[in-house]
C-alpha cells in the first residue's frame, strides 16, 4: 500500500466488492453552512448508509477477502458502535461468526442495532471503559482462538473501504472538490481520503477534525509516532472518534498525505449537532457532526476561500436521543449562555427572593438550584446554574453578584469542583 497506483487499484476492488452491499449515499447541497462560510458547502450523508454511518465499507471489504480457512475460524472486532454495525452486517450477509468487543461507554442505541443487524452470526461482549481497551480484549481474543481480527480502522483493507466514500464523492460531483473535511477518530477514513486523493486530485485540500478531548493524530504528527494519550484529560463524549492512540497503518499514510489536522470544541461539535436537527432535520451523532463544526464562522479557522467547493463527510447517524440534554448542555456551556456559581444563602424567609429581584437580569433563568449542603449553620452553599439570553448578558450578571451581600463563587469549566458538582 505504498504507492498511489496500488492504492488506486485496491479502492476500486473494494467499489466493486461493495456494488449492491454498500448504500451509494447522497451528496446533498447545504445552505446553513455555504451561507454561514461563503462557499459552496455539500454534505456526504454517510449517515444514511447501511448501519448509519460509513464503517461498512471497511469492515464488508476486509472479511469479504478471506479464505475458507480464515472464514471459519471466525473474526472479532472492537467499536464504539457503528464499526461493530458494519461488521455485524458483514458477519451476517457472508454467514461468518464474529464476536464483537465493546466498551462500556457504547450507548444502548448502537448496542441494539449491533444485535439487530448480525443476529446468529455474532456475539457481543462489553469490556473496558474506552475503545482501546476493548481493542486490546479483541486482540488478545484473536490470538488465543486464531480468528480474525477486523480492526476499524488500522489494517490496509479497512482504509481502502473507507476511501471509497471519497471516489464516490467525485462520482457524484462529476469533478474534485476544492475542500475535504472529515472527521477523525482512528484515522482510517482520513487515511483513506487524503492517500486517495493525492494520488488522482493532489490539488484537493483535505482537513481531518479531531474533537478537542481527544487528538491522538495530532499527538502522533507531534511526537513522530503514534503514542497514548493521558487518561487525564480525556474527553469520551465524542464516542465514535474517542481514540486514544493512532494506528500504525493510518498514521504513516496521514502524514505522509500532508492532510491538514484542527480540533474542535467538544461544546461546538453539541451546536452542530442541534443546527443538523432543527435547521435540516438530520440526526448526526457526535463523530457525525464533528467535520460541519469546523466549517461553522464560530469553529476554527479553515482559511476557505469564497466560492471554493467544500465536501463534509457526514460519517454517523447512530445517537441515542438520550444523550441531548448533555448535548444542549454542552452546547450552552460553549456558547457562553450557560454558567454554574456556588451561591451561600442565608437561612432565612426571603433569601432566595432576594437573589432572583437583585442579581439575575430579565433575561436570566435559574435552571438548576439544589442545596450542596444541609446543616444547622445560619447559610448553606446552593449550587446554581444560570441561563443567560445572550453571552454579553455575562459580565454585568458579575457585576450584580459582586454588588450582592451575598458570598458566590463562579465554578469553571474544567476545575475540580466543577467536575464534581456539575
Amino acid at each position: 500500500m505504498t504507492g498511489g497506483t496500488a492504492f488506486e487499484k485496491q479502492v476500486l476492488e473494494a467499489a466493486e466488492r461493495l456494488i449492491g452491499i454498500a448504500e451509494r449515499t447522497p451528496l446533498q447541497y447545504n445552505p446553513r453552512l455555504s451561507a454561514d462560510s461563503g462557499t459552496s458547502v455539500w454534505f456526504k450523508r454517510e449517515d444514511l448508509q447501511v448501519g448509519r454511518s460509513y464503517k461498512l465499507r471497511g469492515a464488508y471489504n476486509l472479511i469479504s477477502q478471506l479464505d475458507d480457512e480464515a472464514r471459519a475460524a471466525g473474526v472479532v472486532c472492537a467499536s464504539a458502535g457503528n464499526h461493530a454495525q458494519g461488521f455485524a452486517f458483514a458477519c451476517q450477509t457472508h454467514r461468518v461468526r464474529g464476536r464483537v468487543v465493546i466498551p462500556s461507554t457504547t450507548p444502548r442505541q448502537k448496542r441494539e442495532r449491533i444485535a439487530a443487524l448480525g443476529g446468529d452470526m455474532v456475539e457481543l461482549v462489553v469490556q473496558g471503559d474506552s475503545y482501546d481497551e476493548a481493542s486490546a480484549a479483541a486482540t488478545a481474543f484473536a490470538a488465543e482462538t486464531g480468528a480474525t481480527l477486523v480492526p476499524a480502522f488500522d489494517d490496509s483493507r479497512t482504509v481502502a473501504g473507507q476511501a471509497t466514500v471519497i471516489a464516490e464523492v467525485v462520482e457524484q460531483l462529476g469533478y474534485a472538490p476544492d475542500v475535504v473535511v472529515v472527521p477523525v477518530g482512528g484515522g482510517g477514513l482520513l487515511a483513506g481520503t487524503a492517500t486517495w486523493l493525492a494520488a488522482t486530485y493532489p490539488r484537493t485540500r483535505v482537513i481531518g477534525v479531531e474533537p478537542a478531548g481527544a487528538r491522538n493524530v495530532a499527538a502522533a504528527l507531534h511526537a513522530g509516532t503514534p503514542v497514548v494519550l493521558d487518561e487525564d484529560g480525556f474527553d469520551r463524549f465524542v464516542d465514535g472518534a474517542a481514540v486514544r492512540k493512532a494506528g500504525a497503518v493510518t498514521f504513516p499514510l496521514i502524514r505522509r498525505s500532508g492532510a491538514q489536522l484542527l480540533a474542535v470544541d467538544e461544546g461546538l461539535v453539541c451546536t452542530e449537532m442541534l443546527a443538523l436537527y432543527q435547521t435540516e432535520g438530520i440526526i448526526a451523532e457526535p463523530a457525525g457532526a464533528l467535520a460541519g463544526a469546523a466549517v461553522r464562522s464560530d469553529g476554527p479557522e479553515l482559511d476557505l476561500v469564497a466560492g471554493e467547493t467544500v465536501v463534509v463527510i457526514l460519517s454517523g447517524g447512530n445517537n441515542d436521543v438520550s444523550r441531548y440534554a448533555e448535548v444542549i448542555e454542552r452546547s450552552l456551556r460553549f456558547q457562553g449562555l450557560k454558567h454554574y456559581f456556588l451561591v451561600e444563602f442565608p437561612q432565612e424567609p426571603g433569601a432566595l427572593r432576594r437573589f432572583l429581584d437583585e442579581v439575575l437580569g430579565p433575561d436570566d433563568d435559574v435552571a438548576r438550584f439544589e442545596y450542596v449542603k444541609r446543616d444547622n449553620r445560619e447559610s448553606g452553599p446552593a449550587l446554581v446554574g444560570i441561563e443567560i439570553g445572550r453571552r454579553a448578558d455575562y459580565e454585568p450578571l458579575l457585576e450584580r453578584m459582586a454588588r450582592s451581600p451575598l458570598q458566590i463563587e463562579a465554578l469553571e469549566p474544567g476545575s475540580p469542583a466543577f467536575r464534581f458538582l456539575v
